[in-house]
């Protein structure tokens, strides 16, 4: 699992290859990731944005950015946290992700950027 804390908001993040979506043979390789923010500051916050940078280890990055995440701009209480799971697919057995989430602050509608963590997918058998 990899996390950071920016600004009180802690995120972690776990990744898991999906074989039986995925297909070698055609250069197609899924995986599902767990995302879990947690709102360590005093004030409830909201969920705004996106904004992830996908890289295939073929050298392909993509940009991704959009309102909320699955559908929903969560409100997260403090002391509380939000957890969903998502995932890409990618070309080649190796992949990364990282990005950001724009969130806002209920109390006064002031808007500051929590860092998501750099995590790496990997195929079980490439790591033998």
């Amino acid at each position: 699992m990899t996390t950071k804390i920016t600004d009180g908001v802690q995120v972690s993040v776990e990744s898991f290859f999906q074989p039986e979506q995925s297909s070698p043979v055609h250069h197609h390789y899924v995986f599902n990731y767990k995302i879990r923010i947690h709102n360590h500051s005093h004030t409830s916050i909201q969920l705004m944005r996106r904004h992830w940078f996908i890289y295939d280890s073929n050298g392909v990055v993509r940009e991704v950015e959009g309102e909320g995440v699955i559908g929903l701009q969560p409100i997260i209480e403090a002391g509380e946290y939000h957890e969903y799971v998502s995932g890409c697919n990618f070309r080649t057995e190796i992949g990364k992700m990282q990005g950001t989430y724009t969130m806002m602050r209920l109390y006064d509608g002031s808007e500051f950027t929590v860092v998501i963590p750099q995590f790496t997918m990997i195929t079980p058998y490439k790591l033998n």
